[in-house]
């Protein structure tokens, strides 16, 4: 009997204290919400690219618990932009509940077509905004998205089955056209000038086809989709063709290749997109002042390391999640070249070939615990299918009046083909390198830095003094151990910069300066 009392008594009182609870009755909201932020500035986003995805969180900073009548946009249903709020995808929302001293989350995304927005604007300012409730509650959070017109180079698909289009080319110098993986298609006559008008957006590979060349001009913006890039087949040519910019932050003249995210979150992430791939075959190719950043390899290059394959001049290569320039049996002439930010070699010259650094700088400032590479990374031979070594000549690999260093040591490793069955051919004069023969891992004589024929007026280890070597910025300051250390016998007049060189020069692509005291 005591049992039953317990009981009844027990939901007496719990009946009674939900009855009195006000927790769970919702007033209508009186327009005292407070928001994160008063306007949402979503990035800078291309023509018919889907935005990041952008939060706002609403609090109701009262005692109350609240029910808001409509979240909106207020363009409604026509608008751009997409809300998902606590969960849920709409464009409008009816009574939305929020607890005494709560929060919720609003999620915003865009994507917008500029060409229904506003004709024949490269740029366009769209914005609309998220209202909450109506009449003399109404509250406002304003949504701000810049979106520019580009030209979109992407492969073709078969409508009926729903197949992209494939590249199909010479791979290998047989004369035969070779079927690959690689989803993209080749640059019609009227593609092959990269103009500095509007920004290119590449969608799997561009290809420059046989015979043709791409002439990209002073100011051009070419963007690339994850897993895409440019192709260069078999006597097709590259010409980038940038000039020397006045400010040195918005590098209005040279000619940059990037990722198509444009917002500041992606500015340094690596591996965004493919490569700048340049196939056995391909002819004298030349890049002059440009900047190359965020993909998994900067330069890939194969073969022709008898000829004067690639031309690369005052350009830089920064954050590629592989190699800067990997060159294999291949040849490149490089001046003032500045490469960081790799995670494996800035530098890779593999299976042989033909390799000229001339007042470049060639660094490293990834995360040293995650490379296995150091920055310049030189060998002779490749490895077959039975994992055997097959050499290759390394005819040259000149480093001079350069700059070689990071945060890890060694930053050169030499590998030469076991056999001995095949030049390996290389010297380092007037550098600035970092090498530790810690514990004495690296043995013979390719490793005998007191050998003038292979380390010519060499300094090691001591301290380049870049200004912010984590940042890209490879500038050299009053104190570096790179001053005047130069040959005139390889001197290049200017820098990267269009500043004079003195005499004797300071090594790497930069003259040092006097850094700012912030």
């Amino acid at each position: 009997m005591k049992r039953i009392l317990y009981f009844l008594l027990t939901v007496f009182i719990l009946i009674s204290w939900s009855s009195c609870r006000k927790d769970f009755d919702f007033s209508p909201s009186t327009g005292n919400l407070t928001f994160s932020k008063d306007t949402i500035y979503l990035d800078t986003v291309f023509t018919n690219i889907g935005s990041s995805t952008y939060n706002l969180k609403v609090y109701n900073r009262s005692d109350d618990d609240i029910s808001i009548p409509t979240v909106r946009l207020a363009q409604g249903e026509t608008s751009n932009y997409r809300l998902n709020v606590d969960g849920l995808p709409g464009k409008e929302f009816q009574n939305i509940e929020l607890l005494a001293n709560d929060s919720l989350f609003i999620f915003v995304e865009t994507t917008a077509d500029i060409q229904t927005l506003a004709q024949n604007s490269l740029e366009f300012l769209y914005t609309d905004a998220i209202e909450f409730d109506s009449g003399n509650n109404l509250q406002k959070v304003e949504l701000v998205t810049l979106i520019k017109d580009a030209v979109f180079i992407y492969p073709n698909r078969d409508e009926t089955t729903g197949i992209i289009e494939t590249l199909s080319f010479d791979t290998n110098g047989d004369g035969t056209p070779d079927e690959t993986p690689l989803q993209g298609r080749f640059l019609e006559d009227s593609e092959l000038t990269f103009t500095n008008e509007k920004p290119y957006v590449i969608y799997g590979y561009a290809a420059v086809d046989e015979g043709d060349v791409l002439t990209v001009e002073a100011g051009a913006r070419v963007h690339f989709h994850a897993n895409s890039g440019l192709i260069v087949t078999n006597t097709g040519s590259l010409k980038v063709n940038g000039a020397l910019s006045t400010d040195q932050e918005l590098l209005e003249n040279e000619v940059i290749f990037e990722g198509d995210r444009l917002e500041p979150l992606f500015a340094d992430v690596p591996g965004q997109w493919g490569t700048i791939w340049l196939f056995g075959g391909s002819e004298a190719i030349d890049i002059n002042y440009a900047t190359i950043k965020n993909g998994t390899i900067g330069i890939l290059t194969d073969g022709n390391q008898n000829d004067n394959k690639l031309t690369i001049k005052n350009s830089q290569i920064y954050n590629s999640s592989n190699y800067g320039i990997w060159g294999r049996a291949s040849s490149v002439t490089a001046e003032n070249v500045v490469i960081n930010n790799s995670g494996q070699s800035s530098f890779a010259g593999s299976i042989g070939g033909r390799y000229n650094f001339t007042h470049s700088t060639i660094a490293n400032y990834w995360n040293s615990s995650f490379r296995q590479f150091p920055s310049v990374f030189l060998n002779n031979f490749g490895i077959d299918e039975n994992n055997m070594q097959v050499p290759n000549d390394l005819n040259e690999a000149n480093f001079n009046n350069c700059i070689i260093y990071g945060n890890d040591n060694p930053e050169f490793i030499l590998e030469e083909a076991d056999n001995g069955g095949a030049e390996f051919n290389f010297k380092f004069t007037n550098c600035l390198i970092r090498f530790q023969n810690t514990n004495n891992n690296f043995t013979g004589e390719n490793y005998n830095l007191s050998n003038t024929d292979l380390y010519d007026s060499c300094i090691f280890n001591s301290d380049p003094n870049f200004k912010l070597p984590f940042e890209n910025q490879l500038m050299i300051g009053d104190d570096s151990a790179a001053n005047g250390i130069g040959s005139t016998d390889f001197l290049v007049l200017m820098d990267i910069l269009g500043v004079d060189r003195t005499s004797p020069p300071d090594v790497g692509a930069y003259q040092h300066v006097t850094f700012d005291e912030d």
